[in-house]
């Protein structure tokens, strides 16, 4: 998976980890494990009840043992969604 992230660099994506956490920010480095470093990362936490609450991370590192998919974000749909109004629960965790 590693090769296929050099393309993402320095991009906005989106990382969906083992636990369901998502998490979005720029891309800015990964190793040959797939462990990944973010700039100004926010995690989206969704809700059944509530809109999306965005938390703001920073600069962040996830490791790659713990990552499910990976995916680049298109800024302008992005920029359009109201988060205030999105209503989903969350991911379950993946089970091994």
């Amino acid at each position: 998976m590693s090769a296929m992230m050099e393309g993402f660099v320095d991009k906005v994506v989106q990382v969906v980890t083992n636990d369901g956490r998502n998490i979005v920010g720029v891309l800015k480095g990964f190793d040959q494990t797939t462990n990944v470093v973010f700039e100004a990362c926010n995690e989206r936490v969704f809700s059944a009840t509530a809109g999306v609450e965005q938390v703001k991370l920073g600069l962040y590192i996830i490791r790659g043992d713990n990552i499910a998919v990976v995916g680049e974000i298109d800024e302008e749909a992005d920029a359009e969604i109201d988060f205030d109004t999105v209503v989903a629960d969350p991911l379950r965790p993946v089970v091994h």
